[in-house]
């Protein structure tokens, strides 16, 4: 256990694509320009629901300095995408289902031209009935927005009969209904990128995506060609959390580029990127939990609502997650949960860094708060007698790998300054509270869900060791991770290392850059490549300079003599120019690791997390303002502590803008907000600023899979632990996210806490 802050290595403290991101010198792709590039712009629509009666692009089409027009009549291929169920139209045939919906895009010369072109094209609408509330989509006489009605998904698990009469039978209930809101990933860089068609027929993509393999599937489905044809560059990446993961511009863009035999720009401005982009799934959580006066838990009952909007993307597998993380790292015998995800004519939600945790969490932490007050028992006592034991099964039944990271985060959270250290009230008009949560997180797509990775090892002719992932950088330290681990496993130095990542012409299929994979696959890659690799330059050396193998080692800048007076005998580079066609190459392909049993989606490997904060409650404003925040993290070894505290500390922010600020509001399935000016973020002044992350690396003796990775763990148990320091502040209980100001108000004017709650007089 360490706090992982005075553990840097002064060799790791600048990543490696930390100097040109500082400088501003890094090329994204949506800053590639090419040599005739035109503009692209889509025509979304204006309605939530409504017929297409017409489209004229006649008008448009004519306008000088246009170069093409397209609408679904000029999708070749499958006019549909979506990751998992295909149903969201590329452009729409004959109905609309949300604001963002495309109808018809438009490549020119310039932007201004392609934003007059996409005035000019006349849509004739019939407006129809919107159904903006889950509860509006399930009433029996509500209109069918697909085909298979309103309901996307169902998912559940009991594991038992008589849940609700072991309920019955207990002395404290506690029984709630809890709403989170729908959050926005504002990345910095919004989506963008650019296609351009090859000479030979084939295109180059040039997009923000989390899964170039995945976008190339796609994208040769919707244009009617071949995989080989589709070449996909997809790093580096301004952010994404998930909101990049489905496809976005490049359908339009490549359907632009193939008509007009042009490259096309496509760059979606804010407010375009907040009507079409995914979201996160807003949820009503009721939650009915009993516990004896001994404070064992002994059933839990659960009903989850997840507003999809109006498409799929991931929505079944978000559900999936929430579901089967519904009882946290908490051993409780009796269990129902039942989830519903249903189609609206609001935004799409989908994919978004917690993928269901952080909804459920939060519900679930609030219920075992409010139990720990009628017991009268502290709520990190409840949690220690409840915590999962380490070979204890999984949420849903199943095996999974054995773990004390819940015991051990909830251990060292109890040992966070924020317990230790007495409330300091500084002012009249203030009040502080703490609080602390706990929560477990799977990693991976889980049990019966393709999750394949692959890496390679190569020597190139200018004598860099070359490894290769088909994964993306997009801010989360990866690049630094794979330095990391390769120099440490091979005993080269930086200088020797070319990493190769997010280009589908390059790189082995890795799957998603998601679902806190990447760090795993690569750790597992490289072990399973470091052997063969070694024997095959080993060997080459050995043949080369006449030493016997087992006298070599491979070192910095090539290979080295074993002995107390170690000496190189041949560079990389030399040993290339040796070998000059039989260059070394290795590859390895495999899965991420899964339950042996049969449970759809259920996860296998897991992280741990405790989070602890500190709060003040402004009484004249009843604004909150988190002034400490400290995570314990369980996820095996760390790799890269840069980026793990990245990571932990960004995931923080994010989670406490989900607590306190965010939420994309929606009115007849119409957002309130369109930009930053009213979409409020949190900002420097709202970070804490006293924040420690403790760690655990421990695994257990026969755990074999490595480090974790830690890019959503961060946030998911944040708002439970800030609404727990709100009620130890003011006595309110939070069920609404985010925190409503007006409640906090309403509070204080009808509870005993005011001043006198911390012994302050007025």
């Amino acid at each position: 256990m360490k706090l992982i802050r005075d553990n840097f290595q002064e060799k790791w403290k600048i990543r490696p694509d930390g100097y040109d991101k500082v400088t501003g010198s890094l090329k994204y792709l949506t800053d590639y320009s090419f040599s005739g590039m035109l503009y692209g712009k889509v025509l979304r629509s204006s309605y939530p629901h409504a017929k297409i009666l017409s489209i004229s692009t006649t008008e448009a089409e004519q306008l000088e300095g246009v170069f093409a027009v397209v609408t679904h009549k000029d999708v070749v291929g499958m006019n549909r995408f979506g990751l998992i169920f295909p149903d969201q139209p590329v452009f729409c045939e004959d109905v609309v289902r949300y604001v963002g919906d495309a109808v018809a895009a438009v490549a020119a010369e310039t932007e201004e031209i392609a934003d007059k072109a996409i005035k000019l094209i006349e849509v004739e609408y019939e407006i129809l009935e919107v159904i903006d509330k889950p509860e509006k989509a399930l009433i029996d006489s509500a209109v069918k927005l697909h085909p298979g009605g309103n309901i996307l998904h169902r998912a559940g698990y009991k594991s038992s009969d008589d849940v609700m009469n072991a309920i019955k039978e207990c002395p404290y209930i506690v029984e709630e209904t809890y709403e989170t809101p729908r959050q926005m990933h504002a990345y910095m860089e919004t989506e963008g990128g650019v296609v351009v068609p090859e000479a030979d027929g084939k295109i180059t993509v040039y997009a923000a995506t989390q899964h170039g393999f995945k976008d190339r599937m796609q994208l040769a489905r919707i244009l009617a060609m071949p995989e080989s044809d589709i070449r996909v560059i997809s790093s580096p990446i301004g952010g994404s959390f998930g909101g990049k993961d489905e496809l976005n511009i490049q359908p339009y863009a490549a359907l632009l580029a193939i008509k007009s035999n042009r490259p096309v720009k496509l760059h979606n401005k804010r407010n375009e990127s907040v009507k079409a982009g995914i979201k996160r799934h807003p949820m009503k959580i009721k939650m009915i939990t009993g516990a004896k006066a001994n404070g064992l838990l002994v059933g839990h009952f659960v009903r989850i609502t997840a507003d999809t909007g109006a498409y799929a993307t991931l929505g079944p597998a978000v559900l999936d997650f929430a579901v089967e993380h519904s009882t946290g790292p908490y051993r409780i015998q009796n269990v129902d949960i039942e989830g519903i995800s249903v189609f609206t004519n609001n935004g799409v939600s989908g994919e978004f860094r917690g993928f269901g945790g952080n909804q459920v969490t939060f519900a679930l932490e609030s219920q075992i708060d409010r139990l720990a007050e009628i017991l009268n028992i502290d709520p990190l006592k409840l949690r220690e007698m409840n915590i999962r034991k380490a070979d204890d099964l999984g949420p849903l039944g199943q095996r999974i790998v054995a773990n004390d990271g819940a015991k051990n985060v909830l251990k060292m959270i109890k040992s966070s300054p924020i317990f230790s250290t007495p409330l300091n009230l500084q002012d009249n008009w203030s009040l502080r509270g703490k609080g602390a949560a706990i929560t477990m997180h799977g990693g991976g797509l889980g049990f019966g869900r393709p999750d394949p990775s692959g890496a390679r090892l190569s020597l190139t002719e200018e004598g860099k060791i070359e490894i290769a992932f088909g994964f993306e950088e997009f801010g989360q330290g990866l690049l630094a991770t794979v330095e990391i681990l390769l120099t440490d496993m091979l005993g080269c130095a930086k200088e020797d290392v070319k990493i190769v990542i997010g280009d589908t012409g390059l790189v082995p299929a890795s799957g998603s850059s998601t679902a806190s994979r990447s760090t795993n696959m690569i750790w597992q890659g490289m072990n399973k490549l470091k052997g063969p690799w070694k024997n095959k330059l080993l060997n080459a050396a050995s043949r080369l300079t006449g030493i016997a193998e087992e006298l070599l080692m491979l070192g910095a800048n090539g290979v080295w003599k074993k002995g107390e007076k170690s000496e190189i005998l041949i560079t990389y580079k030399e040993l290339a120019n040796s070998l000059k066609t039989e260059l070394p190459v290795c590859s390895t392909q495999f899965h991420f690791p899964t339950t042996p049993d049969a449970v759809i989606g259920g996860h296998y490997i897991h992280t741990y997390a405790a989070v602890a904060v500190e709060v003040e409650v402004n009484q004249l404003t009843g604004q909150i303002k988190v002034t400490k925040l400290d995570h314990a993290v369980a996820a095996g070894p760390v790799v890269n502590p840069l980026g793990y505290l990245g990571q932990i500390e960004g995931g923080a922010i994010m989670g406490l803008g989900f607590t306190l600020f965010e939420d994309s509001l929606m009115e007849n399935a119409c957002y309130h907000t369109e930009n930053f000016d009213s979409y409020i973020i949190p900002t420097i002044r709202d970070i804490p600023l006293s924040t420690n992350v403790d760690v655990d690396e421990s695994l257990m003796e026969n755990d074999v899979f490595g480090p974790r990775g830690v890019g959503e763990i961060g946030t998911v148990a944040v708002a439970p632990a800030i609404t727990a320091a709100i009620h130890d502040a003011c006595g309110l209980w939070v069920k609404k996210l985010p925190v409503s100001s007006e409640e906090i108000l309403n509070a204080l004017q009808t509870t005993s806490f005011s001043f006198y709650k911390q012994g302050v007089s007025e």
